[in-house]
This record gives structure tokens, C-alpha cells and sequence, in this order.
């Protein structure tokens, strides 16, 4: 059975205690264990998972595991930080979630790891500023931190981020299931977030300075301060003119409203 929902956000020791046994190696097919062993570090899984199209959900909501990512070549951020997640579990680290709230509901969810030199993240979104950081960041919360700026667009506005350790969901099928979890996401959306206050002026300047971007190049922007911390991006934000669906989407992430 899942653990219970705490009653207040989690301290970073309590999330890490929440540990998972990481599946043997038999539970994967052939093709999984040789991607798996392909993708060793977390550079590596974020660079695969930058060549994969964006899944826009064309045919209805979706939220598929490891195992319907590698099978359908697509991956939304939710589908993306579990794929991380499984894949990099097989190299000792922990399967780790960072969960954000919006204030317009429209959520964001990455894979979270420790590194030699700190924290950083995984991630996958239509939005350039909310891929993957580079393992720098002193704690979650720094981490965190540097998605605050590059979340702002027309709506979005980060209210608050949690560690959620995998381990929570018990038994649950979130590794390997060919049918949706959609548990998976409405865990994430009762778990309690650690808050994230931020002032009015530098909202409204980080606002004004994204719609007056987006008026002059069509595009989101990408140069904000701490750039130098981000993974690499996928190729379609590298270039104004392979900016496609995904540079010029309107939606970041999952919306609370829509979970099921």
C-alpha cells in the first residue's frame, strides 16, 4: 500500500529515507536492459530524452512509465521524470521527484538527483527555461529556485515545490505498468509543498519582460541569469527557426484540474 500523505511538507532526510528496492534486472525486456545500460549517467538520460518528440497527448490525457515511453517514443514532463527515474535507479540513485505548484494550476514535475558537487534535475517541457539543471545546486530548495524566474509566462507563477520520493507509492506499478498511473499524479498533487514566496515587483517585471519577448520573437525566452546551470536543451530551442510546437506551446506541465 502507499504511505500515508504527511500531514506538512517533508524534511529532505525524511523523503530520502523513503527508499525503493530497485527492480532486478529481469524485470526489463532485452531492449530496456540494453537502453538502461546505454544511459548510465543523468547527462545521458536527459540528452535521450531531448531527442524524443514532446508528447502533446494528441489522442487524450496520458501518463505512461518507463516501459510505454520506451515503446511509444514520447514523453510529457510527468512521463519523462519517471522514465529518468527508473532508468537511473538501476545506477544507485534514488528515485527522486520535484514537484511544483502554479498558481494557475498548470504544474510542473522533473526527476531530482545528487551529484558529486550538488543537486540537479532532469526534466522534459514545453517550455525551454524548465528543462533539466546541472548537479550544482546546494539543496532541493536552491534547485527549486532557479525554475522560479523561467516559469513565469502569461499565467504561471511558482507557489511552492516538493521532494517526492517514489518509494511512497508502495507497490504501485509506477515502474513498469502498460496502462496509465494516474496515482502517480494525484499523489503528487496531495503531497505537501514546501512554499515559495516571491515579490510582487519581480513578478510583474519577469512577466512584462516574457510577454514582450514572446510579441517581438514569437518564441519563449531562454537567456536568464543562471543559464551557465542548465542541462543542454533540445534541439528545438537552440535555434529560433527549428522553434516547432514545443518552443511555441502554451502549457508547461500537468494541470491539477485535469487530474483523473
Amino acid at each position: 500500500m502507499p504511505l500515508p500523505v504527511p500531514s506538512s511538507p517533508q524534511r529532505l532526510r525524511e523523503a530520502l529515507s523513503c527508499v525503493a528496492d530497485a527492480p532486478p534486472a529481469s524485470h526489463f525486456t532485452a531492449a530496456e536492459r540494453r537502453l538502461v545500460a546505454r544511459l548510465r549517467t543523468p547527462a545521458a538520460v536527459q540528452a535521450w530524452l531531448n531527442a524524443l518528440p514532446y508528447n502533446t497527448e494528441p489522442g487524450g490525457a496520458t501518463l505512461r512509465t518507463f516501459r510505454g515511453v520506451v515503446a511509444r517514443g514520447t514523453a510529457h514532463c510527468l512521463e519523462a521524470a519517471l522514465f529518468a527515474a527508473v532508468t537511473l535507479e538501476q545506477h544507485g540513485y534514488p528515485p527522486l521527484l520535484l514537484s511544483f505548484e502554479s498558481a494557475d494550476r498548470l504544474d510542473h514535475v522533473l526527476y531530482v538527483f545528487r551529484g558529486p558537487r550538488g543537486w540537479g534535475s532532469i526534466a522534459r517541457s514545453r517550455d525551454p527555461g524548465l528543462h533539466g539543471r546541472r548537479p550544482v545546486f546546494a539543496t532541493p530548495r536552491a534547485l527549486a529556485l532557479s525554475y522560479v524566474d523561467p516559469y513565469v509566462d502569461y499565467t504561471g507563477r511558482v507557489r511552492g515545490y516538493a521532494v517526492f520520493p517514489l518509494g511512497a507509492m508502495g507497490r504501485y506499478d509506477w515502474r513498469f505498468a502498460t496502462g496509465n498511473v494516474w496515482a502517480v499524479e494525484r499523489r503528487l498533487i496531495e503531497w505537501p509543498h514546501h512554499r515559495i514566496r516571491t515579490s510582487q515587483t519581480r513578478y510583474r517585471q519577469m512577466r512584462a519582460r516574457y510577454v514582450a519577448y514572446r510579441q517581438a520573437h514569437g518564441v519563449k525566452p531562454t537567456d536568464y541569469a543562471g543559464r551557465h546551470r542548465w542541462m543542454p536543451l533540445p534541439a528545438e530551442f537552440t535555434t529560433r527557426a527549428g522553434a516547432g510546437p514545443g518552443a511555441r506551446g502554451a502549457s508547461r506541465g500537468r494541470s491539477r484540474a485535469g487530474a483523473s
